[in-house]
């Protein structure tokens, strides 16, 4: 287990991370051919679609070994070789809840930078991401063979945007069409790469050039400086002017590595095929193994209050999350898990505490991108998949049945677009519904369901490009045609201010009737807060049988909305007085006067509808700032701020998200292809009144609910 690497690639789009994977993996021996993106044969973009766009849709796990010439750290493990498992993720913020899962199961990660472009918006969601489940993390700065590229810019960026302590290890020796290596930092040597091996596979280890010893003793005094702040070891040592060797370094920048303290930052250029070698070194120098991260801590079914611990051991009771499920098209649905404690062997039987089933373990697999390899038994620490188990969602604890333990699941951002689907034939009417179960199965932020009220199928996901890729699959693997509406968006309603509502539902016919009544009042709450409901009812006005049914009304009422059909966000609500009836009261009644009571308070209390705007950040040549600035303003964007970056220009904008539908084919057109955009979800704002009356407009169809 120590010389095991659990590690995800992650960064913002198009930073070059499935091209950084593609290098480690051929230079540890993996594969023997380097592909690249945009020639569509890498190994972990292995999806038609992938290949097809150029981008990572779904995260690819694979494995690979790699044997350190002399880790500097323990000098008796030379040529050992240790195992790294490697997910590459997505950038696209669409498929974000790709990273999300990944970084749940991880020990630790790589976060690749666009040497030009410094750190960009899914850069921050990333690391975000990484710094909620607690994954140590090394930086690696990409493209500096690029024009404009600027190694020290992207690292002061890291610290001020990211707030990263991050300090270099791995300096680029020249830039752009100069670039011939890179120095290590901390041994105070220099990798000159070879420049007739058009591969990268032969590079010198020597001495550091003359123009660049100055620079990189700089780098390694602020280094030493960095370190010392933080770690005791390192700061007794300058205290005393005594020497610091490599070895007590590297280990010292390790321990903090691992304690999320410090992030060391190399520069390289994976194109290129250079500083790809000191990265790998670096991932296993620095990154922790499952030993060194925090034993997993969950929780005992039915009792959250009592924690449990799973010790990093082959030997103790057996322990895992399904972090992924995925249809193959020739083993059927794969579970992608993670075993945190104890071992698994085929013929087991594994435990699920949420259903309480059992279920035998008939095949275990490594994973090898798209390729599958069968093996006996999996470890403490590893990442595998199994096949033929039922009734499991991503985030299950899979563990022994005499050790019960729920482990905390990997959370996932709400949908913010829909759409209605149809299918085109009454033939790929049943096909459909089956290929859209399975696919919502996979994607916990895609999810299908019937708009009750226009009996329309919807479908709704993170963005246009998902519901797009979402579509294109259902035509390719389960060959099903489908024509989709113009996609909806997930408004929300509150309200501005507070306000008392009361529902009365009687009905008499003869018989025994129906009689329930509550009051209640409705204030607003602060943003992200969410809902509230509560009984404050004293004096048995409303007995106590009854006041569950009301709040499930009230709930039902908030769900569907009162303004325009929309859920209802940031609300408190108490009930606080009612009545009944000794006969004819029930628990239909009250649920109905809760309806009834929230609508009414809700009319009073001034509701407004709102939208999801989206954090948009357009990277341009100079001369089309001023058109795309316009196209912003047009789409009711609040622009935050211009950053320029040599010959290009960063524009960073609020927009609505109903007025960024098309946007990428507008850009394309007014930039001659030369800009690009990212956008991301931000936060829910006040329509504007001028726009509420078209959303309301009684001649359209009943929004979908999404």
């Amino acid at each position: 287990m120590e010389r095991t690497r659990n590690i995800g690639i992650a960064a913002h789009i198009d930073a070059g991370k499935t091209t950084t994977t593609e290098r480690i993996l051929f230079y540890t021996g993996l594969i023997h051919k380097m592909g690249d993106v945009h020639d569509g044969n890498t190994v972990t973009d292995w999806m038609e679609q992938e290949r097809e766009r150029g981008i990572t849709i779904t995260s690819a796990a694979t494995t690979c070994y790699w044997t350190q010439k002399n880790d500097g750290l323990d000098k008796t493990a030379i040529d050992i070789p240790h195992r790294i498992n490697i997910i590459d993720t997505p950038g696209h913020v669409d498929f974000t809840a790709e990273v999300e899962r990944s970084m749940r199961v991880l020990d630790g990660a790589v976060a690749v930078f666009c040497g030009v472009a410094g750190v960009q918006p899914q850069s921050e969601t990333v690391w975000r991401q990484a710094t909620k489940y607690n994954v140590p993390r090394i930086a690696f700065v990409n493209k500096m063979d690029r024009v404009g590229a600027n190694f020290e810019n992207a690292v002061l960026e890291m610290r001020k945007k990211l707030g990263a302590y991050a300090y270099a290890i791995g300096l680029p020796i020249g830039r752009e069409d100069y670039l011939s290596g890179v120095i290590d930092v901390v041994s105070q040597k220099a990798i000159i790469y070879d420049a007739t091996d058009p591969v990268g596979l032969k590079y010198d280890v020597v001495e550091i050039p003359e123009a660049e010893k100055e620079r990189a003793k700089l780098a390694l005094a602020e280094l030493i400086d960095a370190v010392a702040n933080k770690d005791d070891t390192i700061a007794e040592l300058v205290i005393e002017e005594k020497p610091i060797s490599a070895v007590v370094l590297k280990k010292a920048i390790r321990r903090l590595t691992c304690a999320l303290k410090l992030v060391p930052v190399l520069g390289g250029s994976a194109f290129k095929k250079k500083g790809v070698q000191p990265l790998v070194d670096a991932i296993i120098d620095y990154l922790p193994s499952p030993l060194d991260v925090p034993s997993a801590v969950g929780e005992e079914p039915g009792a959250p209050e009592n924690a449990v611990t799973v010790p990093a051991d082959d030997n103790g009771k057996f322990c895992s999350l399904a972090f992924k499920l995925w249809t193959d098209p020739f083993v059927g649905k794969l579970i992608f898990f993670r075993v945190y404690g104890g071992s698994l062997t085929k013929g087991d039987t594994v435990y699920n505490p949420r259903t309480k089933k059992r279920d035998r373990v008939s095949r275990v697999m490594m994973i090898q991108a798209d390729k599958r390899i069968e093996v006996d038994t999996v470890y403490s620490g590893d990442i595998a998949a199994l096949v033929g188990l039922k009734n499991i969602t991503t985030g299950d604890t899979l563990c022994d049945e005499s050790f019960e333990i729920l482990l905390e699941p990997p959370t996932f951002p709400e949908p913010v677009i829909s759409m209605a689907i149809e299918p085109k034939t009454k033939a790929d009417r049943d096909k459909m519904g089956e290929g859209l179960q399975r696919l919502a199965e996979e994607d916990p932020t895609f999810r299908c369901f019937t708009n009750e009220e226009t009996g329309q199928l919807i479908i709704a996901g993170m963005g246009e490009l998902h519901l797009e890729i979402i579509r294109d699959r259902l035509l390719r693997e389960f060959k099903v045609e489908a024509n989709a509406g113009a996609p909806q968006i997930a408004y929300r309603e509150t309200i501005t201010k507070s306000a008392q509502g009361e529902g009365k539902f009687v009905r008499q016919s003869g018989g025994r009737g129906q009689y329930g009544h509550a009051v209640i009042t409705i204030v607003p709450a602060e943003p992200g807060k969410g809902v509230s409901i509560e009984s404050k009812v004293v004096g048995g006005t409303i007995p106590k049988e009854f006041i569950n049914p009301t709040i499930s009304g009230i709930k039902e009422a908030i769900e569907g909305g009162v303004l325009a059909g929309y859920p209802m966000v940031d609300v408190t609500v108490e009930i606080i007085d009612g009545s009944f009836h000794e006969v004819d009261s029930s628990e239909l009644s009250f649920k109905m006067a809760g309806i009834f009571a929230l609508k009414d308070a809700v009319k009073k209390a001034n509701p407004v509808l709102l939208e999801p705007i989206m954090r948009v950040e357009v990277s341009t040549p100079d001369e089309y700032q001023g058109d795309l600035l316009g196209d912003l303003n047009r789409r009711r964007g609040k622009i935050q701020s211009i950053e320029a970056k040599g010959t290009t220009t960063n524009l960073y904008s609020e927009v609505p998200l109903s007025e960024m539908f098309g946007y990428s084919t507008a850009i394309r057109s007014l930039s001659k292809g030369r800009a690009s955009y990212s956008m991301e979800p931000f936060r829910f704002e006040q329509v504007p009144a001028s726009i509420v009356a078209g959303i309301l407009d009684t001649t359209k169809p009943k929004p979908a609910r999404t």
